[in-house]
């Protein structure tokens, strides 16, 4: 019997090729047309550490890494330890023979992983072993992985062949090992190839794509976990005349130079994670208060403090809305999957571009580090938006950049420094023109434009499905793939549930908003303590309440939609469907 779907888990210490071999197998399965989608763990030190990357590959849309384990690939013991309970029945594992020997009677086999590899002439072929192997065990052609392989390193270069040679002598050796075992997980369904061109990325660099392609002029960034990878693509790709990319010492001196960029005419941009957004909240605060277009990127990790560098979580949410001191709100987009990173770093740099201000994409760890295979965006159909700059129609410079402005579609246009209209822009509440004042008149003035800017970011679209529906889960960010697929379990099981989802928190669609203060109950799955998402939704008037998890992990499908299915029965108003 053919499977649509497998979950494989290679597993391991950092340095011993798991990722690699992670990322190699889902490329592989994308290039002939299965959707795939991977998720890594590891720990924070450069090299060493338990390390894991799993992949799913399936003939339909992955939204979630998947539950439990169709093969594990345990290269040291310490790994077959932590994963095997995650085998599911009927589901294999291999390992590596040569650091331990588990006994006979197990759902497992040994290859001598290292020893095959050097066979070869290239010692760095183990990855291509243990990947022969798992596709043998789930009937996959050799030949999806060998066309990889060519296409992976035929780069023009001396020796090309060579690699491709003992490559392919490795998968071979691997698939020879398992079909010796005796073992077999299951047949791997034909795939069905999308009719649209797809591209193979992660969240960050979609983020990155996204924003570049909405036209970002300017990027300064400090390297951190799990936002490094931002940077790096920046510094690679941000390139040309009037582009600039950076890595400064500091988040301080990243958000004072993304503050100065912006003030200058540029659409700028960093990323970070929580502890450097810790430090950049004085210049947010400057940001919002001299009305200066930017984008932060926070990108979410374990905390508070140093707290798990390199695991997920989404507890920055209230930090994100409310970065600064004083009455500041800023818009936050919090994309659900890889290809909502793409349109995230667009819209953000629109959005800041309208509205004059800051503007904070909220994503985390494990969407970050997830390769996925996406629909490759049109960017003839991107839109793209710039400022208005200011002049003066009849050369008089008497230009008031802080006029009151109580709605309509357009704000005062932004004059460029040296320019007509040259203004002063600081930290201090100024009147019209951008000098300093306590006034009361102007702070109310200001504090109420500030605020009524936001009307501007009425464009956020959402999902409702069965809004007629007493209970909804409506997730954010990453959890969006998993708690999909626990609605859909709910659905089937018959209870009376419906869905919703927006990735723009604030400000939330209005519509959204009218169907989420009529439900009886709103359920949020989300990665934190305190329920950060309901609780703010509290805040506007919703009946929401959370399901939470804090280990520095994803939720897993059928955890998940137990503990939805529990909190709807306590609610006393499950209706069943036929």
């Amino acid at each position: 019997m053919q499977s649509h779907d497998f979950v494989i888990r290679f597993a391991g210490d950092g340095g011993q090729g798991v990722v690699t071999s992670a990322d190699a197998f889902a490329r592989t399965a994308a290039q002939v047309g299965y959707h795939v989608q991977t998720f890594s763990t590891f720990p924070s030190q450069i090299l060493g550490g338990p390390t894991m990357s799993q992949v799913r590959i399936s003939t339909s849309l992955v939204q979630s890494a998947g539950d439990e384990v169709d093969v594990l690939v345990a290269f040291n013991e310490e790994a077959y330890k932590d994963h095997s309970e995650e085998i599911r029945q009927g589901g294999v594992s291999i390992y590596n023979s040569e650091q331990f020997q588990l006994p006979a009677g197990s759902s497992s086999f040994g290859m001598r992983v290292d020893e095959l590899a050097k066979s070869t002439g290239n010692a760095r072929a183990s990855n291509m072993v243990v990947i022969g192997a798992v596709a043998w065990l789930i009937d996959m052609p050799l030949d999806y992985i060998e066309a990889f392989v060519k296409k992976r390193f035929n780069r023009g270069r001396a020796g090309d062949q060579e690699i491709i040679e003992s490559n392919i002598k490795a998968i071979r050796l691997g698939a020879e090992a398992a079909k010796t075992s005796g073992f077999h997980v299951g047949q791997l369904a034909p795939p069905v190839p999308p009719q649209h061109r797809q591209i193979m990325t992660t969240g960050n660099v979609a983020i990155a794509l996204g924003a570049a392609a909405a036209g970002l002029d300017f990027y300064a960034g400090y390297p951190i976990s799990p936002a490094t990878t931002i940077l790096v693509w920046m510094e690679n790709n941000l390139v040309g005349k009037g582009k600039f990319a950076y890595q400064v010492s500091s988040e301080i001196e990243a958000i004072c130079a993304l503050v100065g960029a912006g003030f200058a005419g540029k659409k700028a941009m960093t990323a970070t994670a929580g502890p450097g957004l810790s430090l950049m909240s004085e210049g947010l605060g400057l940001a919002w208060m001299a009305e200066i277009p930017l984008v932060v990127v926070d990108v979410q990790r374990g905390g508070p403090a140093t707290g798990l560098p390199t695991k997920t979580e989404q507890s920055d949410l209230m930090a994100c809305m409310h970065p600064a001191h004083g009455d500041v709100k800023l818009p936050v987009i919090a994309p659900g999957t890889v290809e909502e990173c793409f349109y995230a770093g667009a819209q953000a740099l629109n959005w800041a571009e309208r509205y004059q201000g800051p503007v904070i994409i909220i994503s985390e760890f494990q969407q970050a580090e997830r390769t996925q295979n996406i629909p490759r965006p049109d960017l003839a159909k991107l839109k793209s938006e710039s400022r208005r700059v200011y002049e003066s129609p009849d050369g008089a410079d008497n230009f008031k950049r802080y006029q009151d402005w109580a709605g309509g579609r357009e704000l005062t246009p932004m004059p460029l420094p040296g320019g007509e209209g040259s203004y002063v822009a600081n930290g201090s509440e100024h009147d019209e023109i951008g000098d300093t004042t306590h006034m009361a008149r102007h702070h109310v003035r200001l504090t109420d434009r500030r605020f009524a800017k936001m009307k501007l970011l009425n464009d956020g679209t959402y999902e409702a499905e069965h809004s007629e529906s007493p209970v909804l889960v409506m997730p954010w960010g990453s959890t969006k793939g998993v708690a999909r697929e626990a609605y859909e379990r709910l659905r089937k099981e018959g209870h009376d549930v419906g869905w919703a989802y927006t990735m723009y928190l604030n400000p939330l669609p209005d519509k959204l908003l009218e169907i989420l203060k009529k439900k009886e109950l709103v359920i949020v799955p989300e990665l934190n303590y305190q329920g950060q998402w309901s609780g703010l939704l509290r805040w506007l008037g919703v009946r929401a309440e959370s399901v939470t998890q804090y280990t520095g992990m994803p939720f897993k499908t059928g955890g998940l939609t137990e503990r939805l299915a529990e909190r709807v029965r306590q609610h006393g108003k499950v209706k069943v469907h036929a």
